[in-house]
This record gives structure tokens, sequence and C-alpha cells, in this order.
């Protein structure tokens, strides 16, 4: 299906697989891909969304636009990355169009790999959608970050770079 005719009827998209080993310490969570990162079949492919970047900052790598390197940098840092949906109908790439909207099973995913010691929401949709899904019975910290989206414009890059630090005192 054209780029095109994705922004503008509603579709039925799917999420990826989980990036996670046994060596990951922390989680972070985005909601579901965005039409780019679909088209593209790589997690936070628009150029605009600023997920590599900060990851690249924070843990002092050369920024690059190679997907299997950035995959390794996160693997180099123990870092897991996923969604929290994984299917729903969307218009576009906005979370604001998410509709019949079915989750992950992250807490399968916590028990298969239980060296996690921290979830990060990239987002408040993924956020209160961990919410929704764990519960109160749940005992991992969970940190809410500012979307690393180009439609999350309200704060500038160094604010988001900056809380997005918290990450390195989850690391070892």
């Amino acid at each position: 299906m054209a780029l095109a005719e994705t922004y503008f009827k509603m579709q039925k998209i799917s999420s990826f697989p989980p990036i996670i080993d046994n060596e990951s310490k922390i989680l972070i969570l985005g909601s579901i891909p965005g039409v780019k990162s679909l088209e593209m079949q790589q997690y936070y492919a628009h150029p605009q969304n600023k997920f590599w970047k900060i990851i690249c900052e924070i843990f002092n790598e050369d920024f690059t636009t190679d997907y299997s390197e950035r995959i390794k940098i996160l693997e180099k840092y123990h870092v897991a990355l996923w969604d929290i949906i994984e299917t729903c109908e969307r218009k576009g790439s906005l979370d604001s169009e998410i509709r019949n909207e079915e989750a992950n099973k992250i807490g399968e995913l916590l028990q298969n790999f239980p060296n996690i010691k921290a979830i990060f929401c990239n987002g408040q949709k993924s956020y209160k959608n961990l919410q929704k899904i764990l519960l109160k019975e749940f005992h991992l910290p969970i940190i809410v970050l500012p979307s690393t989206s180009p439609a999350h414009a309200s704060l500038r890059y160094e604010e988001k770079l900056l809380s997005w630090q918290k990450i390195k005192n989850y690391l070892p």
C-alpha cells in the first residue's frame, strides 16, 4: 500500500518483535510503530524522531543511520525495546488515532527475561497502556519519558535528552 494511502485510511497494523536478550536490564516501551517505521520495518525509522539520536548521545556513541549498528548499541548497553500495543487500527502515525488496540504480552516478556530492572515508557500513550495492563501488583520501577516523536514538539530536544539520561541510573 502506498505511503499516502496509509496516512489517510484506517489501517490494521502490528508491532515488531521485541529486541531483547538475557543481558537486557531495562525495557523501553513505545506505543506502536508509525507509518515510516512500518514501511522500513525498523523501530523509530522516521528521520525526525529523536529516539536514536538520544540513545547515541546518552551512551556517547557516534550517531549512525545503520539499523543493525543501532541494535548493537542497544545490546551493548543492555537495553531492550518493544511496543505496548501488539495490533490496532490507526490512520497515519499519531497515537491519538489509535483504535481497537490489543496489548503485547508485557507480563509474559518480563517473566521470560527476569533481568529487566526497570521499564521506561517513550511517551504517555505507552505509560497509560502499561498501567492498564500491569495494574497495581507490579513491582518494577516504571518511568515515563517525554516522547521522542516529532509530534511531541512541546519540549526542546535538550529537555528530552535530559529526561532520557535517567536510563543510565538503572544500568551497570
